[in-house]
Formats: C-alpha cells, structure tokens, sequence
C-alpha cells in the first residue's frame, strides 16, 4: 500500500514548514505509522534553498526533542502535486501561490494546516522570523496541535493502523 504523503509549505522553508515536518515526523514516527505516511516540507521561494532550518527554530524544536538539522530547504516543484496527497500551507498567502502553481485539478489537495488544530482558532501559522524566541515557540504550540489534528483526520480518512 502506497503511503500517505503530506508536504508542509511556508515561504521560504526554513521556519515553519520544516517546524511541521519534524513535528509532524515525530508524531508520525511515535504512533507506529512512520510505514504508512510520508513526510515533507517545501518553500514557495527560492530565497534559501539548499539551507538548514533556521537555527532558532532548530533550537525551539530541539528543545521539545526534534531534531530539524538533516532538513534542508527547497522550492515547490509542480510534480509535488500529483506526488502529495495533502499540501498544507502555513498561511493564505502561500495557499495563493501554491493555487497559482497548481493546475485546476491538482488544487484539491491544497489546505491551510491550522484546519486541523482544535486548541487554536487562527487559521495561519505566523511567520517567528523577524520576531523573539517566543514567536518561535508559539509557532511549535501551534504546529504540535495541527500536527495532532492532522494525525487523527489521516488515520480516520484512510483507515490505518497504528503498531505499537
């Protein structure tokens, strides 16, 4: 059975979305599903490709146990739409830019992320770069919520099963 893929999208791909792949990765890996979902980020700008995570959010996650250090950013490519099942974007803006990217039928799997958050009611990740360290740890509350979220809509949606 072919895994169930999510590719997590912010500007730039190296605060947020890398955030919510490890996260996401964790989470994924610590419910026995690692098998059955694959996990990726990517940017909808060329601004950093080839670079590490930011180092703030690297410590931010490192501080929860996550470890983004392997991660390296890229750009959106147009095959990513018919090679995810869901494409999450952080915040409307990257949205826009994923549904001019997309062509009409590939725009069904594209979604904000924070659809899937249940303690949260923003509907966008905000972007930590240009604040303190506590932006960057507003953004890892937010994501590990979503994150759940999302866990639980897959495992319903496509029916898997968690090993222990």
């Amino acid at each position: 059975m072919k895994p169930v893929s999510v590719l997590f999208v912010c500007m730039g791909n190296i605060c947020r979305s890398p955030t919510a792949e490890g996260v996401f990765a964790a989470l994924v890996q610590s419910s026995g599903l690692g098998a059955q979902i694959r996990v990726d980020s990517a940017g909808t700008h060329a601004y950093h490709i080839g670079s590490q995570p930011d180092r703030r959010s690297q410590q931010a996650a490192l501080g929860r146990g996550i470890d983004l250090s392997t991660q390296r950013a890229r750009l959106v490519e147009a095959t990513d739409f018919s090679e995810f099942d869901y494409i999450l974007a952080m915040d409307l803006n990257n949205l826009q830019a994923l549904q001019r990217i997309a062509q009409a039928r590939q725009a069904k799997n594209l979604r904000l992320f924070m659809e899937f958050a249940s303690r949260w009611r923003e509907r966008e990740v905000p972007d930590p770069y240009y604040g303190g360290a506590q932006g960057f740890e507003r953004v890892l509350d937010m994501i590990e919520d979503a994150s759940e979220g999302l866990l639980e809509y897959l495992i319903r949606t496509h029916h898997l099963e968690r090993s222990a």
